[in-house]
């Protein structure tokens, strides 16, 4: 009954922030979820209602321990400014991110577009993040506060190269934040998928990203104790690209693969949306419209590297039976965003309680 008024509240709410632009959307309602979190008594409240609580939902993967399954995407939260509010809401992990080494703004406002009829959304924000030294600090401030915290909220880090940065040093960057962010986050996710950095795509060729996967792994081997490293892929990519990211996996051991990030596609849109669409012009689209290929992407990279690879798949997750598409074509675990828009707090809930 609680969480029926909830998601009845969160239906009525959403209309509201609807008629904002999506990225002051975004950040008011984060602050006013911040402002409620802020009273103990709220904050207890708000978990007991959506965190999930059921101990078949925990997961082992990378070595690590998952509370849950049901993770929220990298872009989200990129600067680590929300966590006591998300793992309020029930989160087994959050992605921050994408950071780079040096603070930069992104592309120009507006950036960040829905498309309601299809619940999906355009964004080409362009790594805007407060860069790598910020970042970590708040970070710390996190970290510092989970000591004796038995199910704590698993933390990823994925990181980018900055704009000015040429192709060819892209290596330094990732290399940087990966060193910086070390400590503090319990993963990385190496990001060559986002559409919104010209050129940034052109990594996921084999010779570039051996350079820069094979720097970090040669540095994380030299840790104590290495951190799981995955790789972000576009659900844009050919059969070749697959087969020589497979391979490479195989090679370098990594850990992992986020399938997948947002598409340059069109297809699957209804005609208003696309009407939308000729306005708004460049953007990654996610939701709705990026299931099928998403799926398929998943599919395919679990094919190729013969299920040895752990994938965290993401792209169309609405409901229970989107997650539960995606464990059966192989995915260890999961990741919402777009969906999380549209469904409100409740989702890792209504997730978790259809999952066996």
């Amino acid at each position: 009954m609680i969480c029926f008024t909830f998601a009845t509240m969160y239906t009525l709410v959403r209309k509201v922030f609807f008629l904002l632009d999506a990225e002051r959307a975004h950040y008011l309602s984060m602050n006013a979820l911040r402002f409620f979190c802020s009273i103990p008594p709220i904050k207890s409240a708000i978990r007991a209602v959506f965190s999930p609580n059921r101990q078949s939902l925990k997961r082992e993967q990378f070595g690590l321990a998952f509370k849950n399954p049901i993770g929220l995407g990298a872009g989200f939260d990129k600067n680590a400014t929300y966590l006591r509010e998300l793992e309020a809401l029930g989160f087994g992990f959050v992605e921050i991110g994408t950071v780079t080494p040096l603070p930069q703004e992104g592309n120009e406002k507006p950036r960040l577009f829905r498309l309601p009829e299809d619940k999906a959304l355009i964004n080409r924000m362009g790594f805007n993040n407060d860069g790598v030294k910020v970042v970590r600090k708040r970070l710390e401030e996190w970290k510092g506060k989970q000591p004796g915290i038995q199910e704590k909220m698993i933390i990823g880090g994925n990181i980018g190269k900055n704009k000015v940065t040429p192709n060819e040093d892209a290596w330094k960057d990732y290399e940087m934040c990966f060193n910086e962010l070390f400590d503090v986050v319990d993963y990385f996710v190496v990001n060559v998928s986002s559409p919104n950095t010209p050129g940034l795509r052109a990594l996921q060729d084999k010779d570039a990203l051996l350079k820069i996967l094979g720097n970090l792994q040669e540095n994380n081997k030299k840790r104590p104790q290495p951190k799981p490293i995955l790789l972000k892929i576009a659900p844009d990519l050919t059969d070749g690209q697959l087969q020589d990211i497979a391979d490479l996996a195989t090679e370098i051991e990594l850990d992992g693969i986020v399938s997948s990030n947002t598409t340059i596609s069109r297809e699957n849109l209804s005609g208003l949306s696309m009407a939308q669409v000729e306005t708004i012009g460049m953007g990654g689209l996610s939701g709705r419209p990026l299931k099928t290929a998403s799926d398929d992407i998943l599919e395919k990279i679990t094919r190729l590297t013969h299920g040895k690879v752990p994938v965290i798949a993401s792209g169309g997750i609405f409901t229970g039976k989107d997650a539960t598409d995606k464990f059966n074509r192989g995915a260890a675990l999961v990741q919402v965003w777009t969906g999380f828009i549209y469904e409100g707090p409740g989702i890792v809930k209504k997730i978790c309680k259809a999952l066996k």
